[in-house]
């Protein structure tokens, strides 16, 4: 599979760790204004950011397969909007056991989201309505893959 099939094994488990509840190593980062990753998606590729905001427009997806054939169930997609611009957030689904999981947000929450930036042109995969896709030189727009959403407590 390569080195983006090792980084889905990887992601996949960093996902799978924080919805079973284990303990991730918790920075404390301040969030990243949105548009500052907008503005330089090269310098974050691949990089862990934390962003903070409102979530909107969730929508759960299909179940889809990784490239050797696992089921992933349960991912879904959402905008995260702060006050400076708004990104498009994939939640990966969870691999090889069937479940039935609805997103762990609602339109309008107000979320932490720890995640990896993936920026447009530099290869490997991205979430799409129809599963995981390669990306190619047309997709221009930044994905956040999330590794943690927690609500935020005002």
């Amino acid at each position: 599979m390569g080195s983006h099939g090792q980084f889905l094994r990887q992601l996949h488990t960093a996902v799978v760790l924080a919805v079973l509840g284990f303990p991730s190593v918790l920075l404390a980062e301040e969030p990243i204004p949105i548009q500052q990753i907008l503005d330089e998606p090269r310098i974050y590729h691949l990089r862990q950011v934390t962003m903070q905001g409102t979530a909107r427009d969730v929508q759960p997806l299909d179940p889809y397969k990784l490239p050797n054939d696992t089921v992933c169930y349960g991912a879904y997609f959402f905008k995260l909007e702060d006050d400076t611009a708004v990104i498009s957030v994939a939640v990966l689904g969870i691999c090889g056991r069937p479940l039935i999981r609805d997103p762990e947000i609602e339109d309008g929450q107000r979320v932490d989201v720890s995640a990896t930036i993936q920026a447009p042109s530099h290869g490997g995969y991205y979430l799409s309505f129809h599963g995981l896709k390669v990306v190619t030189e047309e997709e221009g727009f930044v994905q956040a893959v999330a590794t943690r959403i927690l609500p935020v407590i005002e």
